[in-house]
């Protein structure tokens, strides 16, 4: 097998790691531990295989991806729809571990998912930061919410939990602030994403957490790995509507509200909406097409370490 091109599928449960080789390979079952991660990569550096490929898991693959990428062995996590979308283009729907492990395997032969720089332990601690204040904000809002209907027997409580929510969230956010203010390359960043009108501290967190392709790659391809790109829908003589899909919804859901901010404050932005509101689009392709508009901005301003209030760049839109 070491003569050959081999390819690693893992599927990740919270206690084992199913691992399945292409071109062939028995199964093999680890434990989701310290010790387990210790013999799988045993295992797999006399392989020397050219991919090793998981899915991404909600944070459980974490542990063992950084523990591959530290032994220098070519690991990538790939979005779960990827791999179930391809099972079922060959085939294969049925669902257990074993059969998921091995259709990640055939998914890495296959398609061969290019290596992707992986997030630092600062980069990971930000993202989970930022991943707990929206967690924090959905239970605040939802705590809200249920004060309003609340009998007058359970509203003390409620008022104390968002108290406490409140605490909580202000709290991640000097976390937030001072892990950013901590590195001076952030630092400086973030400083260039908030002189654009409309990007706050909660958006220019996210960008730098979930979104670190920002500034080394064109506007295209940075548009349609967040989901504001318009894909075509035509086949033979029907030609559909261009609809937006898939991408990072984190992102997404930031550059959104950044995105109705700026056209309240942000002249240029203002401007680039009323004007496609005139012409007669719809408010959500308006509102989509002002999201590129903002994110191929930010990207060409990070690309040339520049701040918005720059004449020469203001004079570009």
């Amino acid at each position: 097998m070491s003569n050959s091109e081999v390819f690693v599928g893992v599927d990740v449960s919270k206690s084992e790691l199913q691992v399945a080789t292409r071109p062939e390979g028995k199964p093999m079952t680890f434990a989701n531990t310290e010790d387990g991660i210790a013999l799988l990569i045993d295992c797999l550096k006399p392989l020397c295989p050219n991919l090793v490929v998981l899915e991404a898991t909600g944070g459980l693959e974490i542990c063992v991806v950084n523990a591959l990428a530290v032994k220098e062995l070519p690991v990538v996590v790939i979005n779960a729809r990827q791999i179930r979308d391809f099972a079922k283009a060959i085939g294969r729907l049925a669902k257990t571990d074993r059969i998921d492990a091995e259709v990640i395997a055939q998914f890495a032969e296959a398609v061969r998912p290019p290596l992707r720089q992986l997030k630092d332990e600062q980069t990971q601690r930000l993202q989970a930061l930022n991943t707990r204040r929206s967690q924090l904000v959905a239970m605040l809002r939802s705590e809200k919410n249920r004060l309003t209907s609340a009998p007058k027997w359970t509203q003390k409580e409620i008022q104390t939990h968002l108290k406490w929510l409140k605490k909580a969230v202000e709290k991640i956010d000097k976390e937030i602030s001072d892990l950013i203010k901590g590195s001076p390359i952030w630092r400086e960043k973030e400083a260039i994403l908030r002189s654009f009108k409309g990007v706050g501290p909660v958006t220019s967190a996210t960008l730098l957490a979930a979104l670190p392709e920002l500034g080394t790659i064109g506007s295209k391809p940075l548009s349609a790995l967040i989901g504001v790109a318009p894909l075509n829908r035509d086949s033979g003589q029907f030609r559909g509507k261009r609809a937006v899909w898939g991408g990072r919804d984190n992102v997404r859901s930031v550059l959104y509200m950044a995105t109705m901010t700026a056209i309240r404050f942000n002249p240029v932005i203002s401007a680039f909406y009323t004007r496609l509101r005139e012409a007669g689009k719809p408010h959500k392709v308006a509102i989509t097409a002002c999201m590129r508009k903002i994110i191929v901005t930010l990207n060409s301003m990070i690309k040339n370490q520049t701040h918005w209030h720059s004449p020469v760049l203001e004079k570009c839109f």
